[in-house]
């Protein structure tokens, strides 16, 4: 598979058996073989990603020092900012040539779990960083959750099988700022080659070339989303639940040619988490005799756990 396949969410919300059948079996495939879909007809309309553009812009325009006090110490980077060159992908030494913030999950009805989150950081110069970012937050997860049931439906099992999982999920939205590049960089890329962690990634800002996907002849394909698509990928979290049937692939953001150098880039993807209780034991009906069991059991909290340690962004 050499180009990316684009779905319609609407599809599969309308109220004909046939559409939403085709919308399932769609994805099915596309996330069978390579793990990406370019999708349409999601919760964002274009009023709302108008303005967190541009409200991210701002924010990433701040002088450092401002941007500094809303590095919080001791949370592994699950809220607030993230300064430039911090996160490298899993074995690589050099840090991305990124600097980036979190929206984490707004919790309801859980004071525990509220507890146990971290809380969101308040911008105070910016008085509609933080709204704007609440309500993309809030439509990304909604368009998560019914591919989920997509999903849920073309592995065999109920439709909201992943809904109780992701109700106060543990997400994050990160909104990601790769600054113009002002020297030949030596080892470093805008992102370097990785899996996601999560169940699926639903990314924003796909639409000029950066983004490469490996396919499975292990060539690079550039992934290029109209302007009103979503970059929706599968994570390890999933591909693990799913015994690999479902593929989560490794992808990249190079960097653009030297006369591009001097421009920025902003991508913004949501990470879509269930809670950390949720065991990602592979499921029985992705086990045969040709494809056995490759996972030990394990929960999603347990799974993050050593994955940001391998990030280094928390110490063992």
């Amino acid at each position: 598979m050499n180009v990316i396949p684009s779905v319609d969410l609407s599809d599969f919300l309308s109220e004909d058996p046939i559409r939403k059948q085709k919308f399932i079996d769609e994805i099915g495939k596309a996330y069978e073989e390579i793990g990406f879909v370019a999708l349409k007809g999601h919760f964002l309309d274009d009023t709302l990603v108008k303005n967190l553009y541009g409200e991210v812009k701002k924010f990433f325009d701040l002088p450092l020092e401002i941007k500094q006090k809303y590095e919080i110490p001791g949370i592994g980077g699950q809220r607030g900012y993230v300064s430039f060159g911090k996160e490298s992908a899993k074995g690589k030494k050099e840090g991305d040539l990124k600097e980036f913030w979190h929206f984490g999950q707004y919790v309801e009805d859980n004071p525990i779990l509220a507890k146990d989150y971290p809380d969101n950081v308040e911008v105070e110069e910016l008085h509609e960083f933080n709204k704007v970012g609440k309500k993309t937050y809030r439509m990304l997860e909604k368009t998560a959750k019914y591919v989920l049931r997509a999903l849920a439906l073309h592995l065999g099992l109920e439709e909201t099988y992943f809904d109780k999982y992701i109700h106060n999920g543990n997400s994050i939205l990160r909104p990601i700022h790769y600054p113009p590049i002002t020297q030949e960089p030596k080892d470093a890329v805008r992102a370097a080659a990785h899996g996601d962690i999560n169940l699926i990634t639903l990314l924003m800002g796909a639409q000029g070339k950066g983004l490469q996907v490996q396919n499975h002849k292990g060539e690079w394909i550039d992934a290029i989303a109209e302007p009103d698509e979503l970059m929706i990928n599968v994570g390890d979290m999933l591909s693990r639940h799913t015994n690999n049937k479902l593929k989560s692939t490794i992808h990249r953001v190079i960097n653009p040619p030297r006369e591009l150098w001097g421009t920025s880039r902003y991508s913004i993807p949501f990470f879509m988490h269930p809670i950390s209780e949720m065991k990602l034991d592979v499921l029985e009906k992705c086990v045969d005799e040709n494809n056995p069991k490759h996972f030990e059991d394990i929960t999603a909290g347990e799974f993050l756990n050593e994955r940001l340690v391998e990030l280094g962004l928390i110490k063992k």
